[in-house]
């Protein structure tokens, strides 16, 4: 009765792949700039971008049960909102605050429309609202710039007024940038979906019935799930402008709503590193595609498609399975 108690296996720490190895990850883009070109430092910066978008996108999917077709209409009103406010005013931080609260503010007004419907309803519903700003990016041409875009778009300073004010003229000062940001954005994702916020997500994605039943009020919450992932999608189209110094229609595109859709099953929906694993790996699978033919996006759906099936839940979430079972100290647990 004196003996302290006995640490069972379910107690012992259990270290994954994901935990060992975000420090070499983080020190690797750290040390990107120095060991890598522009181009490199490029595609890495689309990597972070593609990996928000996702994330954001997997908030609504895969931890609320909302399947939305419609997300590049966020990452657009994100694009654009960024590139007008870098051209009216040349300063970095306002322009990509800017273009996130743009896209957050159309989040809401399209969100409160969506969420009164579910499954296919609610998927069609943001697909309509996504082609809708595709149209109004096409043809509003003294806004937008209509099919030729906006153009000279300036990568301009990063100030904070009264502290600092750093260039950001060069790729590698831009790319260390985004990956500040893209880090704070991913932790802050990390932390609400294990808070109760979190939780409550899951719960209605589970069984919304039950939730309601609890007192918990579904709408309002697929309401701030909805919003969560159009400031995602309008923070990752944000940090575009000033890295290709244009916008242009496409980027509200229903094809562009599939990237993180594709991102997402490729690196599971159920582990929280997997929309950024997925978008890792349908980038650069892509990239490698595109230089071997022009008949690319017939095969990228194959290889896409072959992975899904073949590694069903995702990357990440069969690696992780397989850590648990092979992990060390495990046979003597």
């Amino acid at each position: 009765m004196g003996e302290g108690p006995v640490a069972s296996p379910g107690r012992r720490r259990i270290v994954t792949p994901g935990r060992s190895a975000i420090g070499g990850l983080v020190l690797a883009l750290l040390l990107l700039p120095l060991v890598g070109g522009q181009y490199a430092q490029y595609v890495a910066i689309q990597v972070l971008i593609l990996s928000l978008f996702a994330l954001g996108f997997n908030i609504l999917f895969g931890y609320t049960g909302l399947l939305s077709f419609g997300q590049a209409g966020f990452y657009a009103v994100g694009a654009y909102g960024c590139a007008k406010l870098l051209l009216l005013t040349p300063s970095l931080l306002f322009g990509v605050v800017g273009g996130t609260l743009l896209a957050g503010a159309a989040a809401l007004v399209l969100g409160v429309l969506c969420i009164r419907h579910t499954r296919i309803y609610f998927s069609m519903l943001t697909l309509a609202f996504g082609m809708m700003i595709f149209s109004m990016a096409l043809k509003w041409r003294d806004f937008t710039g209509g099919d030729d875009g906006l153009v000279g778009i300036p990568r301009a300073p990063l100030e904070i007024p009264g502290l600092v004010s750093v260039s950001m003229a060069s790729m590698g000062r831009y790319y260390y940038f985004v990956l500040a940001v893209s880090l704070v954005a991913i932790a802050i994702a990390y932390r609400l979906v294990h808070s109760p916020l979190g939780l409550t997500f899951q719960g209605i994605r589970d069984s919304e019935g039950r939730m309601a039943f609890t007192g918990v009020s579904v709408r309002t919450y697929r309401l701030i799930a909805f919003v969560i992932a159009g400031l995602y999608a309008g923070l990752a189209g944000a940090l575009l402008p000033a890295l290709e110094n244009t916008v242009t229609p496409p980027v509200a595109h229903w094809t562009t709503s599939a990237d993180p859709v594709l991102a997402t099953l490729l690196g599971g929906i159920q582990a929280f590193a997997g929309p950024i694993v997925g978008a890792f790996l349908y980038f650069m699978i892509k990239d490698v595609i595109v230089r071997f033919t022009e008949y690319w996006l017939i095969w990228l759906g194959i290889i896409v498609v072959v992975l899904v099936m073949g590694f069903r839940g995702g990357v990440v979430s069969l690696a992780t399975a397989r850590w648990r079972v092979h992990r060390p100290g495990r046979e003597g647990a």
